[in-house]
């Protein structure tokens, strides 16, 4: 059986709940070479694109990619952009949403503490586990 990822269930959740609450939502973006936006815009790699019903046409969230067409400038551009490409997705006017960890399908935490560079200080208790300690999940009955 394969296990599906949950990166796009959540990105259609965070949606909805944005448009429900009336909140404009937002996606960010690491632009690479599977990534189809207009490269003008992008900053340092990344993209941040308003996913809002009136900024967007034709929006898919599927499974393994994301489509619509945006306007950029008042120009509309076909934008299509791989799930794994996703940072995250979160409503601009309050920032709530959720953060990707890169390469996995589970929200990263939004905790700013966490996220500073001075939680990889040598002294942090995240940094004193072993590298090769994974945290895994084990099946009880």
């Amino acid at each position: 059986m394969t296990i599906l990822s949950t990166k796009p269930y959540l990105i259609r959740a965070i949606y909805d709940w944005c448009c429900d609450s009336g909140s404009t939502p937002y996606l960010a973006i690491k632009v690479d070479a599977k990534t189809r936006v207009p490269v003008a815009y992008v900053k340092d790699g990344e993209i941040v694109i308003n996913l809002g019903i009136n900024a967007v046409k034709d929006l898919h969230v599927g499974s393994d990619s994301i489509s619509c067409h945006a306007r950029f400038g008042g120009v509309s551009h076909a934008v299509m952009v791989p799930i794994d490409a996703v940072i995250g997705i979160f409503a601009k006017e309050s920032g709530q949403g959720l953060v990707f960890q890169a390469g996995e399908s589970s929200p990263a935490s939004t905790d700013p503490t966490l996220l500073s560079p001075a939680s990889t200080d040598s002294n942090s208790p995240q940094s004193n586990r072993s590298a090769s300690t994974k945290p895994h999940l084990r099946i009880v009955k």
